[in-house]
């Protein structure tokens, strides 16, 4: 997920340096979003695994 924030952004950078700012706005709104999905999914996940008490598995 976090890998496609990444590449959207880099996208709408180079979208953006070449003039086309319909592409750019389009590409750094799919980035934020997609970088807020990641960002949410992280956090739950952690708060998971710290209800669960385990400690990672070796």
């Amino acid at each position: 997920m976090l890998g496609w924030a990444l590449t959207f952004l880099v996208i709408a950078l180079i979208a953006g340096v070449l003039g086309f700012t319909t592409i750019a706005g389009t590409a750094i709104g799919v980035a934020k979003i997609l970088f807020f999905v990641f960002l949410v999914l992280f956090v739950v996940s952690l708060v998971m695994n710290m209800v669960r008490g385990r400690g990672p598995s070796l």
